[in-house]
């Protein structure tokens, strides 16, 4: 059994408004030195980081799970299956929101858009996955923890 699935988000459009915004002030503000990187640093930073939320993809890899936003390898995690100890389908809470970040119900989150997700309980902490794909990943994941436990 693998599995691979992409989930995809149009998040993104509003980061690239921001920095389309950002630039366009730096652009009007171009004679004074110190505004205009005040604009152009973030409108610069904003544009190099927003391929990473078009999309989260979660795939088998062999041994472990890839967890990973985006086409650019930046913001990836890799959970080895053998240290998987249970699966669960669960739902973020609207305060674990959206991005990589620590959920105020302890563990990891990792989340592009909704609040559907497999709670992995891992030997060392929690990680919640978003997904819109979660009773097939629950399975997946099901089957991996029986061959790997």
């Amino acid at each position: 059994m693998n599995y691979h699935h992409t989930q995809r988000a149009s998040l993104c459009l509003i980061l690239y408004a921001l920095a389309v915004t950002f630039l366009v002030v730096a652009w009007v503000l171009r004679n004074d030195p110190v505004p205009i990187w005040v604009f152009m640093a973030p409108a610069l930073l904003t544009l190099f980081l927003a391929p990473s939320i078009h999309h989260l993809t979660v795939a088998d890899q062999g041994d472990h799970l890839l967890v990973q936003f985006g086409s650019l390898p930046l913001f990836r995690r890799r959970v080895k299956y053998e240290d998987i100890e249970s699966v669960e389908i669960g739902r973020t809470t609207i305060l674990d929101g959206w991005g990589i970040h620590w959920s105020l119900r302890g563990g990891w989150v990792w989340n592009l858009y909704g609040r559907d997700c497999v709670v992995l309980r891992l030997r060392r902490g929690t990680l919640r996955v978003g997904t819109d794909d979660a009773e097939k990943l629950a399975r997946f994941l099901e089957s991996k923890t029986e061959q790997w436990g």
